[in-house]
């Protein structure tokens, strides 16, 4: 019989391939947040790829994945519980078969991320799945938008804080507009998103984030454009309270939604169902290095 080992070395082989695994989605899935993460200090850089790479595949079971494979709506609601829940087991063993969980559980372990944020996060993926044609997200109002962005993204903001601050000390009024500040970046994130994919949700997923079934206007554009800026605003104020080593990064991302943001405002609302507006490479490496430049200049503390 082979004996136990008790030396750690297989569980760090298996985390380090997890974890190369969670890397790999997102350069597979987003060059944008791969070249932000690639700022992060070292401390940080894994735990939010980690995180990403959860959301991600979550995501892709309810955005066409699972239904190019076959599986009809109570199939995916299936696949997706059956996600959450392993999710949730990883989170409090530190281990899953799954790699991608398996790193995730390992970074919420060590962050303090709990089911807090993670609920949410799945509530808003189940909604994706009931959202057909007449129903809830394309029955558009306010408090639809707001409980679906809050599920779908400010939490997800909220876990890389976590991961940002672990080990750190901030007072409780620092703490709260650092939490109002990751909240409002992954809201403004998320609206981006709803405004340059308008075509691929309506159309294919037949959902209606932004406008329920009516047709997104040039001045309807112009109002969530002004509600993202106000989102940015607000975030950009917490960075500075942020951990130098995490800065430019949140800095770089944020450069990267306002130039989107900018660039969605100046497209016409029928155009951006015609076409998927984008942050040209060369722009993306500009925003990366003043981000870097100006988190170069600030004070170390």
């Amino acid at each position: 019989m082979r004996s136990a080992r008790t030396d750690g070395a297989a569980l760090d082989r298996f985390t380090r391939t997890a974890e190369a695994a969670a890397t790999d989605v997102i350069r597979s899935y987003s060059t944008s947040f791969g070249l932000a993460t690639r700022l992060l200090g070292r401390r940080h850089r894994q735990h939010v790829r980690n995180i990403y790479a959860m959301v991600r595949i979550a995501d892709e079971i309810v955005d066409g994945v699972a239904a190019e494979a076959g599986l009809d709506a109570d199939a995916q609601a299936e696949a997706l519980a059956a996600y959450a829940a392993e999710a949730h087991a990883a989170m409090c063993s530190g281990y899953s078969t799954d790699m991608v969980l398996h790193a995730f559980g390992r970074t919420a372990q060590a962050a303090g991320i709990d089911e807090t944020l993670t609920r949410p996060f799945f509530a808003s993926m189940n909604a994706d799945i009931s959202a057909e044609p007449g129903g809830a997200l394309l029955a558009y109002d306010v408090a639809t938008h707001d409980r679906y962005v809050y599920g779908s993204a400010e939490v997800v903001g909220l876990m890389c804080l976590r991961v940002f601050l672990c080990g750190e000390q901030r007072t409780p009024d620092e703490h709260a507009a650092l939490e109002l500040g990751a909240r409002q970046l992954g809201a403004a994130f998320q609206n981006v998103n709803f405004l340059r994919d308008i075509a691929d949700d309506t159309t294919r997923l037949q959902r209606g984030y932004l406008s329920g079934p009516e047709r997104l206007t040039d001045a309807r554009r112009d109002e969530w454009v002004q509600t993202v800026r106000e989102q940015l605003d607000d975030a950009s104020r917490a960075v500075p309270l942020l951990p130098r080593d995490c800065r430019a990064a949140v800095r770089s991302a944020h450069g990267l939604f306002l130039s989107l943001a900018e660039r969605v405002a100046r497209t016409p609302a029928d155009e951006l169902y015609r076409r998927r507006v984008r942050v040209p490479d060369p722009v993306k490496l500009t925003t990366a290095v003043r981000a870097l430049a100006v988190t170069a200049r600030e004070p170390r503390s």
